[in-house]
């Protein structure tokens, strides 16, 4: 497994997204090299841990990941935050990193790009080696637990500096991207006439911006998670990553029946998601196998007992159950960013928090 988690760089005095990804990056870049990224926009990094099958490197590389780019920050005069949506909005639009492919995009997709409100940081999640028929079986085998850990990871209440309603608002302004979203029940064939129709059809510009919520990498052999919100609590983080490790290792130990994965239909599963966008893991929920509401807590326990021959496989069980119930106990980042605002009436006081929590 390997995780990428995407941060923004924030004005430790206002609180606000500053473009400042050049001078943070190459910082970092001289002590980790390419572990260290750009993103989208300016005023965001991405790190990315190696590939590791052990809970405690996979804790011990984002930690000191966090450490590094957080460091290189400072020294730029900013804090790294993790954020799915920027609580503070910039007081201009933050500019499109200058490389070819992202200015291509800009001018291609210029309704999305605001430079304001389109700036989300996501946490992706990459299994593998895996060849790409495998990564699809796996890919078609999650479809419907994805609301559950999407839930899990709520982390952007916050919008323009208001409350937005959604424990997710990330999901909401990343799903205005063509593809976002779940991803459809396709074998290798017919993953291969989708992906040439969409590039072909000129929706995206090439494969890469096939951001289904689960889909095989396109530059490395592995199955990638892209449903999460980036989170600050690192431990997070962790669960997300070994949770989904777990299920897909549970599709490989136990698989489906002979028929193969649930055809769940894709509007059900969009609406699952969104319910997991609204409410996070507290509230009402849509079961995607039924389309029925249920509480919230009922999909992760569905989610938890699917996964839990392959956790016992990888001997990470008792981790993720204390993980998981610290969650419940100490509750969401979106409901820390509430907890803060409600407490303080102050959004900077809710940055703040995010900053420390991250470092």
């Amino acid at each position: 497994m390997g995780v990428e988690e995407e941060f923004f760089l924030v004005d430790p005095r206002t609180g606000a997204p500053v473009p400042r990804a050049p001078q943070v990056l190459e910082a970092a870049s001289a002590l980790i090299g390419p572990q260290a990224q750009s993103e989208f926009y300016s005023c965001q990094v991405e790190v990315c841990t190696q590939p590791t099958a052990s809970r405690v490197d996979l804790h011990d590389q984002l930690r000191a990941l966090r450490d590094t780019a957080g460091s290189a920050a400072r020294d730029a005069g900013c804090l790294l935050v993790g954020s799915g949506t920027a609580v503070v909005p910039p007081p201009e639009p933050v500019p499109v990193t200058d490389t070819p492919r992202y200015r291509r995009m800009a001018r291609y997709y210029g309704a999305v790009v605001d430079g304001s409100l389109g700036i989300v940081c996501g946490c992706h999640v990459h299994i593998g080696t895996l060849d790409r028929p495998r990564a699809l079986e796996l890919a078609n085998g999650l479809r419907p637990y994805l609301p559950a850990l999407q839930a899990l990871a709520v982390n952007s209440p916050f919008a323009g500096g208001m409350e937005s309603g959604f424990a997710s608002w990330r999901s909401v302004e990343f799903g205005r991207w063509p593809t976002a979203g779940a991803a459809p029940l396709l074998d290798p064939a017919g993953y291969e006439r989708t992906a040439d129709a969409l590039v072909r059809s000129g929706i995206l510009l090439d494969r890469r911006m096939i951001y289904w919520f689960a889909r095989p990498s396109e530059h490395v052999p592995t199955l990638e998670i892209r449903v999460a919100d980036v989170n600050a609590d690192l431990d997070t983080t962790v669960l997300l990553a070994l949770l989904i490790r777990g299920l897909c290792t549970a599709l490989l130990v136990e698989p489906e029946a002979e028929n193969g994965p649930p055809d769940i239909p894709l509007d059900r599963l969009q609406a699952a998601h969104r319910f997991a966008a609204r409410y996070g893991p507290r509230g009402a929920a849509l079961d995607p196998f039924t389309g029925e509401t249920v509480p919230g807590p009922a999909p992760i326990s569905v989610l938890l007992r699917r996964a839990v021959p392959g956790l016992e496989a990888t001997g990470d069980l008792a981790e993720v159950e204390r993980l998981l119930d610290g969650l419940r106990r100490r509750g969401t980042g979106a409901e820390h960013q509430r907890e803060v605002y409600r407490r303080t009436g102050s959004l900077r006081a809710v940055v703040d928090h995010l900053a420390a929590t991250t470092a």
